[in-house]
């Protein structure tokens, strides 16, 4: 029901966007710790949806009327606040071990916790993984230790039996062995510690996801056949649902594997165009000619010392008509270079998609150690590194 997801570091440019104010997910409900919770549209329908199915049962143990309505939507925002300390259990641990976490968002399905980056070392992807599902079975243990302690026919008792097998379930179903699930970054983790190779944990992992998948899309048919009835529509569609979840989740994990195997292959030195360096006053058409005749692919403006202060746009220069380019100056067309928008030419890997993250702009001014340019490196060309997985 829940997931605990890691943000793949692959799209520096979507990133950006979002630590720039991008559309937020829902509706954002506090900050526990810190943390942004953010509730969506979607769970207004689960909560609608909980709150019918589950009003009957109130009704027959409590004998309500229309009050049971409220008992049963209760129920959904408990349970939903369930989810909500799962996943914080999630994000808590991953900050103590020092990787930072965007936000929780709780949706149709459950909730997920966005970790920017994955755990070091597999003890800890194990930690952080298995407290969410942890948590989840205490709370079921101490609900059922309440439980014992009130009348099942009272609102108190429906609510807190409800709750102590939600959160049963909740942990137990996220211990399955598949990504996304939590089990599944158990055995990644298990792989990971076996085989020294995160990547080959998180395909096993994947894997054992997809088979998931197949196995909860089949269950309400098998189960309902293997008693003679006809399956339920509504338990086959959840089924479905669910059951493609968790495969949209294994596969983004597995793309994100092929994806994590190249960013040690990013290097700042490679990917940069090469640039042509001129004056403020030179017209795009100067511009142009020169980078053909270096053989340069981008155009960075100098001050009358020398000293790079902005990096001309490929896409507003080829806007500017033929006819004027003669007469339009680079500065026209040119972004100035901010003192987050200089990148060292030995960056690479992580180091270097940190970098790009931590200051979003199109361009990157490339330097070597003595200071001298390098090139101009895009993030586009970043995101091209990645095209195909």
């Amino acid at each position: 029901m829940t997931d605990d997801g890691s943000t793949p570091p692959q799209q520096p440019a979507r990133e950006r966007d979002r630590a720039a104010g991008g559309r937020r997910p829902g509706l954002l409900m506090g900050r526990p710790f810190g943390i942004p919770i953010y509730v969506t549209p979607s769970w207004l329908i689960i909560a609608v949806i909980i709150t019918v199915l589950y009003q009957p049962v109130v009704d027959r143990t409590l004998h309500l009327g229309a009050s049971s309505y409220l008992v049963a939507f209760a129920f959904a925002v408990l349970l939903y606040a369930s989810v909500l300390i799962h996943e914080l259990a999630h994000s808590v641990v991953a900050r103590m071990y020092g990787l930072p976490v965007r936000r929780i968002t709780l949706y149709m399905l459950g909730g997920v916790s966005e970790i920017e980056r994955e755990a070091p070392t597999p003890g800890r992807e194990f930690w952080i993984a298995f407290s969410g599902p942890l948590l989840s079975l205490v709370l079921a243990g101490l609900g059922f230790v309440a439980y014992l302690f009130v009348d099942p026919l009272t609102i108190a008792g429906v609510l807190i039996w409800q709750l102590w097998a939600a959160n049963l379930v909740v942990g137990v179903f996220n211990l399955l062995p598949g990504l996304p699930l939590d089990g599944g970054r158990l055995v990644r983790a298990a792989v990971w510690k076996l085989t020294r190779r995160p990547g080959a944990g998180t395909v096993v992992a994947a894997w054992g996801g997809r088979l998931l998948a197949a196995a909860v899309v089949l269950l309400p048919v098998v189960y309902a056949w293997s008693l003679g009835l006809t399956p339920s529509l509504f338990a086959v569609l959840w089924g479905v649902l669910l059951g493609s979840f968790i495969w949209m989740g294994a596969g983004s994990a597995l793309r994100a594997a092929r994806i994590r195997e190249r960013i040690p292959g990013l290097r700042a030195r490679s990917l940069a165009r090469a640039a042509v360096t001129v004056p403020a006053d030179t017209s795009v058409a100067e511009a142009d000619r020169r980078m053909g005749d270096a053989g340069a692919r981008a155009v960075v403006i100098a001050d009358s010392a020398g000293t790079p202060v902005s990096i001309v746009s490929d896409t507003a220069a080829r806007a500017v008509p033929e006819h004027r380019r003669p007469w339009v100056p680079v500065t026209s067309v040119a972004r100035a270079i901010t003192a987050g928008a200089v990148v060292p030419a030995d960056l690479d890997g992580e180091e270097l998609l940190d970098a790009l993250r931590s200051h979003p702009v199109a361009e990157y001014l490339v330097v070597e150690p003595d200071g001298s340019v390098l090139g101009v490196l895009r993030t586009a060309d970043v995101n091209d590194a990645f095209a195909g997985v």
